[in-house]
């Protein structure tokens, strides 16, 4: 049965305990910013998340609900995810939240699907470089729903750097690559940009990268 995505996001909190509630709101953290998800409660969260991922909040809290082990609501739902549930692993009926907090995969965040492991290649400044140069008038929309960049900081990196449309690109993904540390990976990357609007020459080029 279909429904719609501000009533499926309502329902699905709804069917969250308030601990994994919380949870949930920590794994987002990397997405949007911890002072407008803290005090946020189920439909205000419902709110934050179709503004800041239109069209593909339901995708997003999908990759969270994985991450917290909540197969059974990902089926009931019928939630949109990048690759086949295994309907064999299990969700333990006492409650209890797997540790997130641990969780080496709970990095891409924008988009919500965690990049596979395929190739642990760290990136270069001259492939961010090579990205930047890739990246079109949509910078900043990139760095806010998909890389989960603050918009102080996006202006910032332009005040910074005057009439440079590369140079801001290139701060944008090294801002990134800075907060993610050893996750920063071309697959991590690729994982965060895969839904944004940009040219498929971007992709490309970091599924090049991962051939390496």
């Amino acid at each position: 049965m279909a429904r719609d995505e501000r009533g499926t996001l309502l329902e699905v909190h709804l069917a969250l305990p308030e601990e994994q509630f919380q949870s949930l709101k920590f794994l987002l953290e990397r997405q949007i910013p911890a002072g407008v998800l803290l005090p946020a409660s189920r439909p205000e969260l419902c709110r934050i998340l179709l503004q800041r991922f239109p069209g593909n909040s339901l995708r997003v809290i999908a990759g969270i609900l994985r991450q917290l082990g909540r197969l059974d609501l990902i089926q009931r739902f019928q939630l949109p995810l990048e690759e086949q549930i295994p309907v064999e692993t299990p969700w333990e009926p006492n409650g209890d939240t797997p540790n997130v907090r641990g969780d080496p995969t709970s990095g891409c965040r924008p988009g919500g699907i965690p990049a596979p492991p395929v190739n642990p290649r760290r990136l270069t400044e001259k492939d961010l470089m090579q990205v930047a140069q890739r990246l079109g008038k949509e910078w900043q929309e990139v760095g806010i729903l998909h890389l989960g960049l603050e918009r102080s900081r996006l202006e910032q990196i332009q005040e910074e750097n005057p009439g440079n449309p590369v140079l801001w690109n290139f701060e944008m993904l090294r801002e990134w690559q800075r907060r993610e540390r050893q996750d920063a990976t071309v697959s991590q990357l690729r994982s965060c940009l895969e839904h944004a609007r940009l040219d498929p020459g971007i992709l490309d080029f970091l599924q090049s990268l991962q051939g390496d």
